[in-house]
């Protein structure tokens, strides 16, 4: 029999995918790839996969790496796609692929198969990253097959085919919305979240955040310490990537620190509201732009920033296996060489306010910056340079008056 490996979260979707990819005469290896995915008893997933057939199940947490390799390089670049939102789905995705992978080489599958929709992004995801690390492989989407869009057209006829099939699900009535949660955020869309007239953060069932009007009356200090742009130490002790994010998710989480609203443009064509929480993710965000203030020049600042939204929409898009993502990320690295410091925030009501910042590798001069007279700048100076810098613009004046 040909054999596939299966991304497989034990909810109604993948466990209809199960029995289907059985049906259709695979032997199926389920791989549950555990990014922090709260309230889920994860014996019991593996359990079930092999109650409904699997030919093998296991779980491989992959939390570290995705914080380590993944996020934290994705953060050195302030990339927000579309200039907000935090990428928090996007980046788990080609680590998802490359694990499932990793699996379908070790077991000898055929084939990769996932239980994203053919309207979203995380098929490209998937599937980029995938075949860019293995050229030839099988991906089966099943969401695109038509085949079995007509067996499932909807939760009732994959309720029945679970009942039929003795695969045990939760029949329980569904949230008027869908989300997706890892270690770095939630993510809600669908449902009421579809109308943009409804208040996005008032439908959810925020799981990671307090809303600003909840969080406490006073100003909590948070302080992070970074080496050469990567986040290892909080309040003073050294934390290992994971630690710094989920300790970071609870101090934001409780100040309202991290939510989010946006329409956005999906990479399939289509517009579509999100509305994300991503506190930890948020505050490091903040802390990191604070030391790079005192510690790139301007000019390598500026190329960054005009740089980031590059990375951000290739996250988005899924392009994250590619020659383009590694020279630039080998920039990055060069870029944070000097990243170096510590900042202390001021979290209040889902504010987030600047107390204090300090680094060896500081370019601020204090002498130089100053209003008051000394320091090694002459504003004498200035004078030559503004007569050179106002040059082009004195001679186009002159051939060409413009009317004020």
């Amino acid at each position: 029999m040909p054999s596939c490996v299966l991304a497989y979260s034990g909810g109604l979707d993948t466990s209809v995918i199960l029995g289907w990819l059985q049906d259709e005469g695979y032997d199926v290896h389920c791989v549950y790839v555990d990014l922090g995915q709260p309230g889920e008893d994860r014996e019991a997933v593996l359990k079930k996969a092999y109650a409904c057939g699997a030919k093998s199940a296991r779980i491989v947490d992959a939390q570290e790496e995705l914080c380590r390799d993944f996020a934290f390089p994705v953060m050195q670049w302030q990339a927000r796609y579309e200039g907000v939102y935090l990428l928090g789905t996007s980046i788990a995705r080609p680590l998802i692929s490359k694990v499932c992978l990793q699996v379908a080489r070790e077991v000898g599958a055929d084939a990769y198969a996932h239980g994203a929709t053919g309207k979203g992004n995380d098929q490209c995801r998937f599937q980029l990253a995938a075949e860019a690390l293995e050229p030839g492989v099988k991906i089966i989407a099943p969401w695109r097959i038509e085949k079995y869009r007509t067996k499932f057209p909807g939760r009732t006829e994959m309720i029945t085919f679970c009942q039929q099939k003795g695969i045990p699900v939760k029949a329980s009535v569904a949230k008027p919305y869908s989300s997706d949660e890892n270690c770095l955020h939630i993510s809600y869309e669908a449902g009421v979240l579809e109308d943009p007239k409804v208040k996005g953060v008032d439908v959810p069932d925020f799981g990671m955040t307090v809303s600003p009007q909840q969080a406490p009356e006073k100003t909590e200090e948070v302080t992070i310490g970074f080496e050469h742009g990567v986040p290892v130490t909080l309040n003073g002790r050294t934390v290992n990537p994971l630690t710094m994010v989920l300790e970071l998710n609870k101090i934001g989480g409780r100040n309202g620190v991290g939510r989010l609203d946006m329409i956005e443009n999906r990479f399939v064509g289509m517009k579509s509201r999100g509305v994300y929480e991503a506190p930890g993710m948020t505050l490091l965000y903040e802390a990191h732009r604070y030391v790079e203030q005192l510690t790139l020049d301007r000019d390598l600042l500026h190329l960054r920033d005009r740089l980031s939204p590059e990375i951000a929409e290739m996250v988005y898009y899924g392009f994250w296996y590619t020659a383009k993502m590694d020279a630039l990320m080998a920039f990055n690295k060069q870029a944070q060489a000097v990243v170096t410091g510590e900042v202390k925030l001021g979290l209040y009501k889902g504010n987030i306010a600047v107390c204090s910042r300090t680094s060896p590798n500081s370019l601020y001069d204090d002498k130089i910056a100053s209003m008051e007279a000394g320091g090694s700048y002459n504003q004498t100076d200035a004078e030559g340079f503004l007569r050179l810098m106002g040059l082009p613009g004195r001679v186009q004046g002159r051939v060409r008056p413009r009317a004020y």
